[in-house]
């Protein structure tokens, strides 16, 4: 069968953020073709793929008009028009995720009956219409409360600890899940191909900013027992198997104090969880996630090293035209690596980029990573005024 690879095929992108644009990194050394659409001019991606433009990927008629030319569809960012994906399939375009999974993955209420329906197993949730129909006296505080729609990057939850919070929840489709006694957050990127080969990357352990909801911390490998190491990578297969969903899907669970794990969320693109793997294994999940969608061979995804990779995000008080701060140092340091996205403007708890530091063993990784933590920081430089 004809590869993409050094053919003149083109592969578009429906988002073009930091994931776009490591992804484009790891399309380079292969010369695809890489079409890439998103709102933003000047976006992360924008300079590294042969086409940009600027478009809504939210809207049908822009998305389908990206992709006529295209020959392969992918994504970096989950709110896209599924109904333009529908069509494009029945066009003939491969397309991946496919949008009957995206479908379901986009609504964290039909996420949760999916596991329901394929026994995967997950926290136990009610879902409401609004919040408005919650009764308070039948919740058991603290609980967790969850937007079905356009939640991401730790907007759309909130632990409600007492009924009073409930008074300041946003309109919409919500649900309320029961609190995990969680032991280690863990997530495991799988990677699956249209024949159906199927490929884990080892388990990473995730802590997260208090009040942001965000990965700010994330250790490769998670320090777990190996049998539940092995059971979360037959969890993320059995996950993916069941989306019966192409390119990667992030799996996130909970390891809790009962030694259950329960999948929380899923991410059907490249995640926050993975960057590490540019560095830190023998394949990215960037590179895994082409060689999915692209009908390749999958790679390797041993771990050459340890490592671990702290998100660089916008300092609190700070907004406007971003300025660095701890670069030289963070530089000089030995095993660290500093990857920024581009961003032109910075604002309180922005993902503005990521830091992996890779040792021979876990410990000092860990070690110098919440060093650097300290030194490296998204900030605001004066504007200059007439």
């Amino acid at each position: 069968m004809e590869t993409m690879i050094g053919s003149t095929k083109v592969l578009g992108v429906l988002g073009a953020g930091q994931l776009g644009k490591m992804l484009a990194q790891a399309a380079s050394p292969w010369d695809l073709h890489l079409h890439m659409l998103d709102p933003t001019a000047g976006a992360p991606a924008s300079h590294l793929c042969e086409h940009f433009v600027q478009g809504d990927f939210r809207n049908r008629d822009t998305v389908l008009a990206f992709a006529k030319d295209c020959d392969v569809v992918t994504i970096e960012i989950e709110q896209v028009n599924v109904d333009a994906l529908e069509e494009l399939e029945e066009q003939g375009k491969a397309v991946h995720p496919s949008p009957k999974a995206l479908r379901i993955i986009q609504d964290k209420g039909a996420q949760k009956d999916f596991y329901t329906e394929h026994k995967i197993p997950t926290a136990a949730y009610t879902r409401y219409d609004s919040p408005a129909d919650i009764d308070a006296a039948a919740l058991t505080f603290p609980c967790v409360w969850k937007k079905c729609t356009e939640g991401y990057d730790g907007r759309g939850v909130k632990i409600l600890k007492t009924a009073s919070d409930l008074e300041i929840l946003p309109e919409g489709k919500c649900l309320i899940e029961d609190a995990v006694d969680v032991d280690t957050e863990i997530a495991v990127i799988a990677a699956r191909s249209p024949s159906g080969e199927v490929s884990t990357f080892d388990p990473v352990e995730m802590s997260f900013h208090p009040e942001a909801n965000l990965v700010e911390f994330l250790a490769a490998p998670a320090r777990i027992p190996e049998a539940v190491a092995e059971a979360a990578r037959s969890l993320a297969e059995h996950t993916i198997n069941a989306f019966d969903l192409c390119g990667l899907l992030a799996v996130e669970m909970f390891w809790d104090q009962q030694g259950r794990l329960l999948v929380n969320e899923v991410a059907p693109r490249p995640h926050n969880s993975g960057h590490h793997t540019i560095e830190a294994c023998v394949t990215s999940q960037y590179q895994q996630h082409l060689r999915a969608i692209l009908e390749l061979p999958l790679g390797d995804t041993s771990l050459r090293q340890p490592g671990v990779m702290i998100n660089v995000l916008g300092a609190e008080g700070f907004s406007g035209p971003v300025r660095y701060e701890g670069i030289e140092e963070v530089l000089s340091t030995p095993g660290a690596y500093l990857h920024l996205y581009g961003k032109a403007e910075t604002r309180p708890f922005r993902k503005m980029g990521h830091l992996t530091v890779c040792a021979d063993t876990l410990d000092p990784a860990i070690k110098t990573a919440r060093k650097l933590q300290s030194v490296i920081r998204a900030v605001s430089k004066p504007r200059v005024t007439a």
